[in-house]
């Protein structure tokens, strides 16, 4: 008896010029372009298998194994439905294939960093379904097309669909055909873009995405300014630095967009505070250390960009993270060894100091577990196919005991 089951994992994406607002809830249509890096998935990543058997009595899902209701007309049945009619199409157009649309399908996923802790949970987990289904399906993997799909489950998928650096465009029509995801640049353009994440909190969110950027929509004027005159701009900006690998301007502008975002959640009525002490000292800290950087005739060195939570991420050229880790572990001292994926550090560990001339008043030191941990990541790769040995599923078809 044949098996149809194929798994594929997606990367976590962060952006650098913010999605706020839908102008459509149901097909998840933003009120604004966006761009984002995609992160290596050798660290950061949601993996999924898929399996359509006739012996299944209905399409049933588990994250993390536990398993997931898939409501009629929600986001996950959606994305299900879209991706069974592009496999209809081929089976209507090729009478050899096996009819595997109409089976049931045992979808389990898996995230190896906490789930809605303010790391992109949803769009790494959406995206890997959709990769997932896409080779169950055996589709051609155009990824923009997919993007239209994955950005129904959660609207920043789109962007985890390609690896590099990546725009979704809102598009303007109806019927959302024509918003979707786009590379500016694949990851071997500027594989020198690092990123440290500083895990502020690892809780659920007091306000979700969801409905926070709804209410924004509602009820903030400075939001409509942004739309109408700020991110056009910012988004052809960044998109011509990326191309040029012109770390200043990126810097310039992520950190700009990341402060208007969180200034238009606090234009909401009544306002979203997603940002804490923590998250505002260690913009203290890499204003300061960029301060020294100019002051010394150079560049920009760090960019932080922070997304509905207080997570901090922080940009920059790699040869800037030793300085950057020292620098954060000095105001953070960690409880845990720094986990150093690139041996900055070798066996000594990190000692946190800060580089010469820096005020060490800009921020007062926090005590151990305010940040909770640091990850250390680069620009990543989009979705993979990973073969039999990675699967998800028993051959039962039920979630494997991990």
């Amino acid at each position: 008896m044949t098996v149809y089951q194929a798994t594929a994992s997606a990367p976590v994406n962060i952006a650098c010029i913010k999605y706020w607002g839908k102008r459509d809830t149901k097909l998840i249509l933003p009120t604004n372009s966006s761009l984002s890096v995609t992160l290596d998935q050798d660290h950061l990543r949601s993996t999924t298998t898929s399996r359509a058997d006739p012996s299944f009595k209905k399409d049933r899902l588990w994250l993390n194994g536990e398993e997931e209701e898939i409501k009629e007309g929600g986001r996950l049945a959606t994305c299900i439905k879209e991706m069974r009619g592009l496999r209809r199409q081929l089976e209507d157009q090729d009478a050899s294939l096996p009819k595997i649309s109409g089976y049931p399908v045992h979808i389990s996923s898996r995230n190896n960093f906490p789930t809605a802790a303010g790391l992109a949970s949803s769009a790494s987990g959406f995206a890997a379904l959709v990769a997932s289904l896409a080779a169950l399906y055996q589709l051609p993997t155009d990824a923009s097309r997919l993007s239209l799909i994955a950005r129904q489950g959660s609207g920043s998928a789109c962007r985890s669909l390609f690896g590099g650096f990546v725009a979704w465009q809102m598009g303007e029509k109806a019927d959302g055909s024509d918003s979707y995801a786009v590379q500016v640049a694949p990851r071997e353009h500027w594989p020198d873009i690092h990123a440290l994440i500083c895990v502020v909190s690892d809780d659920k969110k007091g306000t979700s995405s969801t409905s926070g950027m709804q209410r924004t929509v509602e009820t903030s004027t400075l939001l409509q300014h942004r739309i109408k005159h700020v991110v056009p701009e910012r988004m052809q900006k960044i998109s011509e630095a990326i191309l040029a690998r012109d770390f200043d301007t990126f810097a310039r502008i992520t950190m700009q967009d990341s402060n208007q975002f969180h200034a238009v959640a606090l234009d909401t009525d009544p306002p979203i505070f997603y940002m804490n002490d923590v998250s505002r000292a260690i913009i203290a800290l890499i204003v300061e250390y960029n301060r020294i950087a100019v002051a010394n005739g150079g560049k920009l060195k760090a960019a932080y960009t922070y997304d509905a939570g207080p997570n901090a991420v922080i940009y920059a050229p790699k040869e800037n993270l030793k300085e950057i880790v020292e620098l954060i572990v000095k105001y953070f001292p960690q409880a845990e060894a720094f986990k150093d994926p690139f041996g900055l550090f070798g066996t000594q560990g990190v000692q946190g100091k800060v580089i010469a001339g820096f005020n060490e008043a800009v921020a007062k030191p926090f005590p151990v577990g305010a940040v909770k941990g640091l990850i250390h990541t680069r620009v990543g790769d989009g979705p993979r196919t990973l073969g039999a040995e990675e699967a998800l599923l028993a051959e039962d078809g039920l979630p494997k005991k991990l």
